[in-house]
Parts: C-alpha cells; sequence; structure tokens
C-alpha cells in the first residue's frame, strides 16, 4: 500500500512464471481500476527499482502529493486523530458549495431547514429516504426521523410546490437572458411499492415496466439546457398526451409567458396535439 492520499495505492502482481508486474491502481470510483503498468522482472533489484518508480509516477498521475509519516509533526497528528470519534466527525465542505449555490438561486428564501437538507443531501449522495437520513447523521451529525421525511413530502407538494417553482421560474428567466421563448416538455412514471389505489395512485401504462404497481405522472416543463420551469402531477391511468396541454397554459397564464416554442417528442405532439397547439398559435417542434 501506497502512502499516498485518496483510493491509490501500488501493486506487486505475481504470475506462474515468478514475474512481478508494478501497477499503480486506482479505487477511486469504487473499483479497482489499473491506472498504469510501471514494468515488470523477475530481478529483485529491478523490482525494487520499479516500485521507487511507481512512487514517483503517482503524485504526477493524479496531481496529488505525498505524507511522509515518519515524520514527527504527522506522527502526533495521527495520534490526535485517533482520539476523534466517528460521531464528532461532520462533513463541511459540500454545504460551503452547494449551499452557496442553493442560497444564489434563492432557495434560502424557504425557511424549512429540512427542505435544504434534502436538497443538498440529494446532490451529495442520492439514494432513498432512508440513506438521506443515514448521511445527515452520519456526517451532518443532524437526527431527523425517516417518517418525518415521508411527512415533509407532503408539505413540500401541497404548501411549498409554487413557492418552489417561482423561485426556479426567476433563476432559470435571469439565467436565459429574461425571456424564455423555447420550452421542452417531457412526461414519465413513478410507480409505488404499494398494492392499494388511491384518487392519485392508479395502476396504468408504465414506463418502469411495473404495470402491477399503482403510479403517478410527472410532467416536467424545462427551459433551454435544461433550467427548470415547473411540473404538474397526473394520475396514473392519464394519458399522457393529454397532459401537454393543460400544463403548458397553466405556467403561460401563472408566469406570464409569451406564448413560447414547444419541444417535446412525437409521443406528446399526437395530431389532436398538434391541432391543439396551432389553434391557441403555438409553434413546436
Amino acid at each position: 500500500m501506497s502512502r499516498y492520499l485518496a483510493w491509490v495505492f501500488v501493486r506487486e502482481k505475481k504470475n506462474k512464471s515468478g514475474t512481478v508486474s508494478i501497477q499503480i491502481i486506482n479505487k477511486s470510483s469504487g473499483s479497482y481500476r489499473v491506472a498504469k503498468t510501471v514494468g515488470s522482472s523477475s530481478d529483485p533489484d529491478e523490482i525494487a527499482y520499479l516500485l521507487r518508480k511507481a512512487y514517483a509516477i503517482i503524485p504526477t498521475l493524479i496531481g496529488q502529493t505525498s505524507i511522509d509519516f515518519r515524520s514527527a509533526s504527522t506522527r502526533e497528528f495521527v495520534q490526535h486523530l485517533r482520539k476523534v470519534k466517528t460521531s464528532q466527525v461532520q462533513v463541511d465542505g459540500p454545504e460551503k458549495v452547494f449551499g452557496k449555490i442553493f442560497d444564489d438561486i434563492g432557495f434560502g428564501e424557504i425557511k424549512e431547514e429540512l427542505f435544504r437538507h434534502l436538497v443538498i443531501t440529494r446532490l451529495i449522495e442520492p439514494g432513498s429516504k432512508l440513506k438521506t437520513v443515514d448521511y445527515l447523521e452520519r456526517y451532518k451529525g443532524v437526527s431527523i426521523d425517516v417518517s418525518r421525511v415521508y411527512r415533509f413530502m407532503d408539505t413540500l407538494q401541497s404548501s411549498l410546490k409554487e413557492q418552489v417553482e417561482q423561485i426556479s421560474f426567476e433563476y432559470t428567466k435571469s439565467v436565459l437572458g429574461g425571456k424564455i421563448s423555447v420550452v421542452f416538455y417531457d412526461m414519465t412514471t413513478l410507480y409505488f411499492e404499494a398494492s392499494d389505489e388511491d384518487d392519485l395512485r392508479i395502476t396504468g401504462f408504465s414506463k418502469e415496466c411495473k404495470p402491477q404497481n399503482p403510479q403517478i405522472l410527472l410532467g416536467l416543463l424545462v427551459g433551454p439546457n435544461g433550467y427548470p420551469i415547473g411540473y404538474e402531477l397526473f394520475e396514473g391511468n392519464q394519458y399522457e398526451g393529454h397532459t401537454l396541454i393543460p400544463v403548458l397554459e397553466h405556467f403561460q397564464q401563472r408566469f406570464d409567458l409569451s406564448r413560447p416554442i414547444v419541444i417535446a417528442d412525437a409521443g406528446l405532439l399526437s395530431a389532436p396535439n398538434i391541432r391543439d397547439l396551432r389553434s391557441k398559435q403555438y409553434e413546436f417542434i
């Protein structure tokens, strides 16, 4: 194992004939990958030379300096580090980076601390709500019951959706030079691991090949380069083509948009929708 930081180390790989191959291994992506093969030999002196060469190459390969673990200052640091408990360790860097972006966009106006935690954690460590709770506990020292996260999803949809969309729209408009003349619309299905239906979660055509599960339809409207404008939820048995015109008209009226050029796939731009778009003086691609 090398004395370098990150998951980069030197490996000696010996084959059946006794020849040793010196390799630099990178495990930073979660799997072992040969970053560079320095050379191979069966001569002990040559092997020792190749090892020294490998350690010399690593800093230039990954742009990282080495740590001398033999120095007194490093030994003292390691001794202090051993006294630190896992519960005392917090990850602060992501908050400084993504937290600033979060505030610059304008989401800091939303005074729900859980919203901030969920958004930033989703960027850093995307996963289930249980994994989100675990991340916050492990790395931020924030203890939240997962049931609170589930309840907050209802709050987000019922009470905060319009505010979130308004902030997103204002930021998107500013980034796009003050005018949104082109919009992209698409639809997907989201299924639930449940057997019971309700007024929203209903079985229907599933893009995730889960027709036996109740689902909802999610329609997303974005501007150029994927900057978000808004989203709408529909019953799981709704035909996706029937969502296009209502979504366009809703956001056009809400944000006082001039009629933008609509870009959508062929499944959404059916013959009836094209007639409706033309009658309402929308251009489309």
